[in-house]
């Protein structure tokens, strides 16, 4: 998604891969910037290194303990979590007053949880199927653990239930919201070539649904704008992702 986005600026850039065992990571990163490299996007595991070497942090990335984004500048590191922003932005709603459950409680679920209440969500939620994970996440951030799912205004699944395909059902029963009503807006992390079993569950319920394609694309889109300053071509970046 970011080659086409690229080219639509004008830019001269390049995105490359560049796979990297944990333990070469930290210096590495370090020497991108004076390689000749603006950033660099970080995916697991290093998300926590990331963010431990950065000379500056974003609060998002401060207070989620973990960043995606490294950007060089003046010969400093700045790190932010984009994960956060982009999954508001593809969410495109008012989440203030809102109560919000969260099912599991990984690196993306921590992004969500921090993003939901910083934005003035009513009651964050966090449901795992190791309860301990979920109390741990809900104490550090301030949300509150479930002993299992309950009906809400927003659901988001951060968990890889659905991955691959599978039945609705079942997949449903896999993060324990079977027994509830879909909620008006259901956000699902996992995405597809088509739509995913949790999705057509909660389409079938009626609930608005946002795949994680697009939240893909919106925190891809905030990692660009901080590199290049300029506004982010979403549809390139959409078609991109789609193609890819």
């Amino acid at each position: 998604m970011f080659e086409p986005a690229l080219r639509e600026l004008g830019l001269d850039w390049s995105y490359v891969a560049l796979p990297l065992a944990p333990e070469r990571f930290v210096e590495t990163a370090r020497a991108l910037g004076d390689s000749g490299y603006r950033g660099i996007n970080v995916t697991m595991p290093h998300k926590r290194a990331a963010h431990d070497l950065a000379d500056e942090l974003t609060p998002a990335a401060a207070a989620i303990g973990a960043a995606n984004t490294l950007t060089y500048e003046d010969g400093a590191i700045a790190a932010d979590n984009t994960d956060a922003g982009g999954f508001l932005d593809a969410l495109d709603a008012d989440v203030g007053g809102l109560r919000a459950v969260v099912l599991g409680a990984g690196g993306s679920a921590r992004a969500v949880v921090w993003a939901l209440l910083d934005a003035g969500a009513d009651e964050v939620a966090v449901w795992n199927r190791t309860r301990e994970r979920a109390v741990a996440l809900a104490d550090e951030l301030g949300a509150s653990a479930l002993e299992r799912p309950r009906a809400a205004d927003l659901i988001v699944n951060c968990t890889s239930v659905g991955l691959g395909g599978g039945d609705p059902v079942e997949a449903a029963a896999a993060v324990g919201v079977a027994g509830i009503d879909p909620p008006p807006v259901f956000f699902d992390l996992v995405y597809g070539a088509e739509p995913t079993p949790l999705a057509r569950w909660a389409r079938a319920g009626g609930a608005r649904v946002v795949d994680g394609l697009e939240m893909l694309v919106r925190q891809g889109a905030r990692s660009l704008e901080r590199w290049t300053g300029r506004e982010a071509p979403l549809e390139a970046m959409r078609a991109g992702a789609r193609a890819g």
